[in-house]
């Protein structure tokens, strides 16, 4: 990862840069009439597309693809960070977008964090034996960030971004009520297929690559056994490593769990030496495939959960 400090100072260049109007290119891509909505990742950026519809142009800052946690941001990025007319994103999640956001002056700044309270590991579901290395988190402080697992936490968010674009296009007020209300039954929806698909199951803990799941687990009074922490590129300890193959023997658990934007060597190789399956459990943090979206993934994740789990 770069040190903030040289982060910070290619930033410094970059704004320079921008004094100067070397951002020529800041609204490329912007359809012409439209709101021009820059999202720091995945997430952010569907539900400010769900909500804007045809009225807005949203960008994400995190490449298709691309794991979002340590983006870094290109000198355009950052200048149509700064043109933009709404931002979207999520404070203390990913450092490089907290530096440009501090550095640069869109017209309006939306913060995801402000829209939920954020939670420690420590204060979620998690398993009572889970192993924890000294280094655990430490690039997010004590927060874990991914609260939109849990789809209860989203509908806040929603309503913020409907009433920013109300500002931004008053003219389409009317037009952003209306696909917020949508939005926000969709995931109330899904918060009830979750909570009866996972109400009875034979166990209520599941191994994932990555700690992403917490807010998740503590919805849905399960229990989240992470290889590694908050830091999907973390390398877990040998230590770690035994601690959870502990945990899967002892409670017969049937499945460890990789995602799709990671690799999945560790998860595999765990699970192999364990004789049990590995299977995806997404963190919907990007897309892989574009014809998915986040509830076309949630699904899947449900469908994973409930095999796994042996629900009923």
């Amino acid at each position: 990862m770069v040190p903030r400090a040289s982060r910070f100072a290619a930033l410094l260049v970059v704004a320079s840069a921008l004094i100067s109007g070397c951002s020529a290119d800041a609204t490329a891509g912007v359809r012409a009439g439209t709101v021009d909505v820059m999202a720091s990742f995945y997430p952010l950026q569907f539900v400010a597309e769900q909500v804007g519809g045809d009225r807005v142009t949203v960008r994400s800052l995190t490449p298709p693809g691309a794991e979002p946690h340590d983006v870094e941001l290109s000198p355009a990025q950052v200048s149509r960070l700064d043109r933009a007319d709404l931002v979207v994103y999520l404070s203390g999640f990913q450092a490089a977008v907290d530096d440009a956001v501090e550095l640069t002056d869109p017209a309006h700044v939306i913060d995801a964090a402000q829209d939920t309270t954020l939670s420690t590991p420590a204060q979620q579901h998690t398993h009572q034996d889970e192993p924890r290395d000294p280094a655990d988190d430490e690039r997010h402080g004590t927060l874990d960030p991914h609260f939109w697992l849990d789809p209860t936490r989203m509908p806040a968010l929603v309503q913020d971004v409907a009433r920013t674009l109300s500002t931004i296009d008053p003219e389409g007020a009317s037009q952003f009520t209306a696909n917020a209300t949508a939005l926000a039954q969709r995931f109330e929806d899904l918060d009830t297929s979750y909570t009866d698909g996972l109400d009875t199951c034979r166990s209520r803990t599941f191994v994932t690559s990555h700690a992403a799941f917490g807010y998740l687990a503590t919805r849905y009074d399960l229990e989240q056994v992470g290889i590694s922490g908050i830091d999907p590129e973390a390398e877990p300890s040998p230590a770690r490593l035994a601690a959870v193959q502990k945990i899967v023997r002892r409670e017969d658990i049937s499945t460890i769990f990789f995602e799709s934007l990671v690799s999945p060597k560790v998860a595999e190789t765990l699970a192999s030496d364990l004789g049990i399956t590995a299977a995806v459990l997404d963190p919907i943090e990007g897309l892989a495939d574009p014809s998915d979206d986040y509830f076309s993934i949630a699904g899947r994740n449900l469908d994973a959960l409930r095999t796994a789990l042996e629900c009923t």
